[in-house]
This record gives C-alpha cells, structure tokens and sequence, in this order.
C-alpha cells in the first residue's frame, strides 16, 4: 500500500524486520529504532487480537468455503477498528475494497439468499440512519455505510442480532471510559470497537443465541 509504512515523526520507511506482527515491537521495545518515537501499544494489541480470530474461526465456523468470509469479515473490522480509535473516521476506500470483497465470494460462497443479503444492507444502513437522524450528529456516516456492508454479509437476522450486541458492548465500553475519566460526557466516542464486538458475536454465535433464546421464551410460557 502507499505510502510505506513509516515513522509518523521521523518519516523514515519501516524495513521488513520492523515490520513483523507483535514480534518488532516487543524486540524495540514499543519504540522507532530511528527516533525513538514511542509506538502505540494499540498496534500490537490488533495484530495479536488477529492472529487469535484467525486461529479460533475454523473452530467456529468449521473448515468450510466460509472461513474465507470469516477471515476478511476480522480484517475489515481489526482495521476500522485501528482507523476509528486513531483518527475517528472509517474511510470510504476500505469499506468500498471490502464491499468488493464480499460480493466476489458471496459469488462463490452463498451462505445465505441474496435477497436476504440486500435487506440485510438496507436494515443495516437504516437502523444507524435512524439513530444518527434522531441523536442530529451522533453517529457517524462511516458507522452507517458500515453496517450496511455488515448486513450484506451477516442477513437482516443477524444485523439486528450484531446491532442490539454492538450497542450493548457500547454502553459498556461508554461507561466504563466515564469511570476511568477516558470518556466525557456529550463527546464523540469510537463506536467502531463495540461495533467489531457485536458482529463476531452475532457471525460466530448468533445462530445459537436466537435458538437458546427461543428455547428460553418456549419453556418460559
């Protein structure tokens, strides 16, 4: 990709040895070997919480064509996660990369109808649409092209299955930054990490989720 990556400080182009997942970082100590520049511990952080993902999703989604769509669903959100937190903006280049993605192996591996894939969207956008209308602001546009794209993978099942954990995982993540004086109140907040929280759950256990909850209200009358 361009440009390189490179020290934001110094500008110098990172070489190959610099460039290995978690291992470069705890060999310079979390620092530029040029500068000096302390890296953000967030980097290690994603490419760990990756190599994991990647490790467990055939235990979840079995050894299947899916694994495929599971492995770049993970990369989508690791790197809107990483852009959110960083610079509070999910760019259109990616979400538009990833859409082509996910319609060429949508091509290939049908995993649910296409119908329910394009209602999947449609819900997806008006549900973070709806929320950005009625809060005038408080949800960002890349939030809601998002999940859009989110519910042309997921279906309009599992999107409202990943918003309802995405908002839960937000209150969560909300409070829990006021309590350590990370968040402020009426501030905007990366949605982003609750979002990525709540479409794995919904992807990887929402099938069982909706029987279990099934199973709940039927013992329960």
């Amino acid at each position: 990709m361009f440009p390189r990556s490179h020290c934001p400080r110094c500008k110098r182009t990172l070489t190959a040895r610099e460039l290995i997942p978690v291992v470069s970082y705890v060999l310079q100590a979390g620092k530029c070997r040029g500068c000096g520049e302390k890296i953000s511990s967030l980097y290690p952080f994603i490419e760990l919480s990756t190599a994991i993902l990647f490790t467990i999703s055939p235990l979840l989604a079995g050894w299947s064509k899916e694994l495929l769509v599971s492995w770049t669903l993970i990369s989508l959100l690791m790197i809107i996660v990483v852009s959110d937190i960083r610079y509070m903006i999910i760019p259109d280049k990616i979400l538009l990369a990833f859409a082509f993605l996910f319609v060429l192996e949508r091509l290939f591996i049908p995993f649910i109808p296409w119908r329910d894939a394009l209602i999947g969207a449609a819900v997806g956008f008006s549900l973070l649409f709806l929320i950005a209308v009625i809060s005038k602001g408080g949800m960002g546009g890349g939030d809601i092209k998002l999940f859009a794209l989110l519910g042309f993978v997921l279906g309009w099942k599992m999107v409202l299955l990943a918003f309802f954990f995405s908002t839960f995982y937000g209150t969560i993540i909300g409070l829990a930054g006021m309590a350590l004086g990370k968040v402020r109140r009426r501030e905007p907040m990366p949605f982003a990490p609750a979002i990525a929280l709540g479409t794995l759950t919904a992807y990887f256990f929402g099938h069982d989720i909706i029987q279990w909850y099934k199973e709940f209200i039927f013992f329960s009358i």
